[in-house]
């Protein structure tokens, strides 16, 4: 029956050179094996699979957001660093016109749910 602490590197060299056998001169780590419904596991929930990323809940408000007037002007583009929305603008008096009320639309936006994370609003031209 296997233990369930596997040995140290150094008492398995030990135990190797007991037997007559080569020492292991490897400096990797024993790890645990692992199944496959675990690895799989792991990848969903790091990479968030199949869950409502910031991106999608904002673009799915986007039209609460920005407001119906400028929605053909302005789209979200991406999400930087989880805290900087940058917001492509192809017009510069729109342009203009959102960094006026920057303040309130960060207000919309930091209220869309898994956005709360988001402290500033880049335009950019786009």
């Amino acid at each position: 029956m296997p233990s369930s602490k596997p040995f140290t590197r150094r008492i398995e060299n030990l135990i190797a050179n007991f037997r007559g056998l080569p020492e292991n001169p490897s400096r990797s780590w024993i790890r645990p094996i692992r199944g496959v419904d675990d690895l799989v596991d792991s990848i969903v929930r790091k990479h968030r699979i199949g869950m409502a990323s910031p991106q999608d809940a904002i673009r799915d408000g986007w039209v609460e957001i920005i407001g119906e007037s400028n929605l053909q002007f302005a789209h979200p583009a991406r999400i930087e660093r989880d805290r900087c929305l940058v917001v492509a603008v192809n017009d510069a008096v729109v342009r203009q016109e959102l960094q006026f009320n920057k303040a309130l639309l960060l207000k919309r936006v930091r209220a869309v749910p898994g956005c709360d994370r988001i402290r500033e609003i880049v335009f950019r031209n786009g």
